[in-house]
C-alpha cells in the first residue's frame, strides 16, 4: 500500500464512494455551530435509544480532537482498536467495533487519536462509512463543533443531518452557517433538534424561543430537550439516560427524538413554564426576603 506524505497508508477504497447512497442504512452526521450545546451527549443518546428500538445503530466518533463519546457511553476502557486502524488496514472492523455492555444493538467506531486531524480526509470517512453500512441501520456521526476541516470530513460521510442548537443568539447565529454549508452539500433531510431548554427563562424573554429558532434556522423540529441536571451526573458515571435506568425529561425526549427519527408520529412536548406550586411559591419569597 501506497504512503501518503504525512507517511500514513492511503486507503484502498474496497467500494466506490456512490455506494453511499445505494444502501438503506441512514448515515446521519449530528452537529452545532457551537461547542458546549450538548451534540456528544445527544449522539450517545440517540443512539442507544435506536438501538433499544431493535435497530443495529454504530455511533462514530468524528471528533479527532476530543474524542468524548467513548466517555459518555462507559467504554473508555473497553477500546483497543480505532477508525485509525481500520483505514490504515491494520486491524479488521469488527475489531474496531466497540459493543455497549448493557444494549446489544449498539456499537461504538471510537476515534484514533489527534494525529489523525493531519491526514484524515472525506475519502477515508466515505471508506468508513461504507463498510459500517453494510452492517448497520443507522450510522449516527459525531462531528466537531464549528465548520473546519473536521467538520467538512464528517459531513462527507453522511446522507442527512441534525443540527443541535441551544436557545441562545449565539448558538443559533453560528448554526445558521452551518445550516448553509450542509445544504450546499446536498445532505437532505436536515432536522433541528432544541437543546438544553429552560422554560422559565424563555417563559421571562431571557432565552429564545422554540419559535425564534425555527424562525432563524427554518428547519424541520425534530426534538426539544429541557435543561436537565440528570444528563451531568449521568455523563459523569457514563450512563446515558436513553438507558432508563434513571427516570428523567431528558431521558424520555432522547427517546422520543428516536422514534421520531424512526418515522413514528409523536407529538413535540409543550415546554411551555409550568404553573408553579405553593411551596414554589414560598421558597421564592422566602429567598427574595432573605436577599
Amino acid at each position: 500500500m501506497q504512503a501518503n506524505r504525512k507517511g500514513f497508508p492511503s486507503p484502498a477504497l474496497t467500494s466506490p464512494v456512490s455506494t453511499l447512497n445505494d444502501i438503506s442504512c441512514r448515515s446521519i452526521v449530528i452537529c452545532s455551530g457551537k461547542g458546549g450545546v450538548g451534540k456528544t451527549t445527544l449522539t450517545a443518546n440517540l443512539g442507544i435509544a435506536l438501538a433499544k428500538l431493535g435497530h443495529p445503530t454504530c455511533v462514530l466518533d468524528a471528533d479527532y480532537g476530543l474524542r468524548n463519546l467513548d466517555l459518555l457511553l462507559g467504554l473508555e476502557n473497553r477500546i483497543v482498536f480505532t477508525a485509525q486502524e481500520v483505514i490504515t488496514e491494520n486491524c479488521r472492523l469488527e475489531q474496531a467495533l466497540v459493543k455497549h455492555k448493557h444494549e446489544p444493538h449498539l456499537a461504538l467506531m471510537p476515534a484514533g487519536n489527534p494525529r489523525m486531524l493531519d491526514w484524515f480526509n472525506p475519502e477515508h470517512m466515505q471508506t468508513l462509512i461504507t463498510m459500517l453500512q453494510e452492517r448497520f441501520d443507522y450510522v449516527l456521526i459525531d462531528a466537531p463543533a464549528g465548520v473546519e476541516d473536521g467538520f467538512k470530513n464528517a459531513v462527507a460521510g453522511a446522507k442527512e443531518a441534525i443540527v443541535v442548537v441551544n436557545p441562545e443568539i449565539s448558538s443559533a447565529r453560528d448554526a445558521d452557517r452551518v445550516v448553509g454549508l450542509l445544504r450546499s452539500e446536498s445532505l437532505d433531510p436536515l432536522h433541528l433538534v432544541v437543546n438544553r431548554v429552560r422554560p422559565r427563562m424563555v417563559e421571562k424573554l431571557d432565552m429564545l424561543s422554540i419559535d425564534d429558532i425555527l424562525d432563524i434556522l427554518a428547519l424541520p423540529l425534530l426534538g426539544v430537550v429541557e435543561e436537565d441536571e440528570q444528563v451531568i451526573i449521568s455523563a459523569n458515571l457514563g450512563e446515558p439516560l436513553a438507558l432508563g435506568k434513571r427516570k428523567s425529561a431528558a431521558g424520555m425526549a432522547y427517546g422520543r427524538i428516536a422514534r421520531r427519527l424512526d418515522g413514528e408520529d409523536v407529538a413535540i412536548t409543550d415546554v411551555s413554564a409550568k404553573p408553579v406550586s405553593i411551596m414554589g411559591r414560598l421558597s421564592t419569597l422566602m429567598a427574595t426576603k432573605i436577599l
